[in-house]
C-alpha cells in the first residue's frame, strides 16, 4: 500500500517529532513516500531546495499515486488542506489525526466532512489505535 503522510511544513515545523514517529508506524502497513515530513532537519525556511513547482509536482504525482492519505492537521497549514483536498477529489481513503490545543480548533471544512475520517487523540499510543482502526477498513 502506498501512503501519503500529510503535516505541516511552511506552516511551522513544531510537530515535527510527531509527524516522525506516525511516519514510522505507518511503515508496517506500507511504503510511505513522503517519509521527509518527518526530517527534523527540513525547515520551514529552507524548504526542500528544489523550487515550488517542483515540490508542487511531486506532491501532486505521489498524492494520485497513493491508495490512502494519512494527515496530522493539528498544526494549520494551507498546504495540508490542499493536499486532502485533491485526495477527496480523487477518490483517496483520507484519515486526519489532531489534538487539541487550547484557543485553537481543527476547520469545520475537514471535520465536518463525513467522507473524511477524522479524530481527535491524545498521545501517540492513542493515534496508533485508530491508525490500526482505519487500516482495518481499508
Amino acid at each position: 500500500m502506498k501512503i501519503y503522510f500529510a503535516g505541516s511544513i511552511s506552516g511551522g515545523r513544531d510537530d515535527v517529532k510527531i509527524y516522525s514517529e506516525i511516519i514510522n508506524y505507518l511503515k508496517k502497513y506500507g511504503e510511505v513516500l513522503t517519509e521527509h515530513v518527518g526530517d527534523a532537519h527540513l525547515s520551514a525556511e529552507d524548504g526542500e531546495g528544489i523550487g515550488d513547482k517542483k515540490i508542487h509536482d511531486r506532491d501532486m504525482k505521489w498524492v494520485l499515486s497513493s491508495d490512502i492519505l494519512v494527515a496530522e492537521i493539528t498544526k494549520p497549514s494551507l498546504g495540508v488542506g490542499y493536499e486532502i483536498g485533491r485526495a477527496f477529489e480523487n477518490g483517496k481513503k483520507i484519515l486526519c489525526l489532531y489534538r487539541k490545543e487550547d484557543g485553537k480548533m481543527v476547520s469545520p471544512m475537514i471535520i465536518g466532512n463525513d467522507k473524511i475520517k477524522s479524530f481527535c487523540y491524545s498521545d501517540l499510543e492513542e493515534a496508533k489505535e485508530v491508525i490500526d482502526g482505519f487500516s482495518s477498513t481499508l
